[in-house]
């Protein structure tokens, strides 16, 4: 299953939210987000600095994922920014095609 990194900040809203219901049930209701969509939530972090929650989590694929950052932004609490991670595996078959491909001014 494909796995992804979501960088979370935020809102105001999302602030108050964590005030008054603390970290873990933050979390938790992530956790059952992710399950709901059929993936499995790997870890998930608070942080200091530009985003507020990192998580990663296994999912079917990009548009899960999609749907994902798209509903809990929408919601207004979060900014999400979703990277999917390759494995050492993925880049290995990535580097091994054959891609046609001329540089700018070569």
């Amino acid at each position: 299953m494909p796995k992804y990194l979501f960088k979370v900040k935020l809102t105001v809203d999302g602030l108050k939210g964590l005030l008054e219901e603390g970290g873990t049930t933050r979390r938790e209701v992530v956790e059952r987000l992710v399950q709901s969509m059929g993936g499995r939530l790997e870890s998930a972090y608070w942080a200091l600095g530009e985003e507020d929650f990192y998580l990663t989590a296994d999912l079917p694929g990009n548009t899960s994922a999609a749907a994902l950052g798209l509903v809990t932004s929408a919601a207004g609490g979060v900014r999400t920014n979703t990277v999917a991670l390759l494995t050492a595996e993925e880049i290995d078959e990535a580097v091994h095609q054959e891609v046609d491909y001329r540089a700018p001014g070569a």
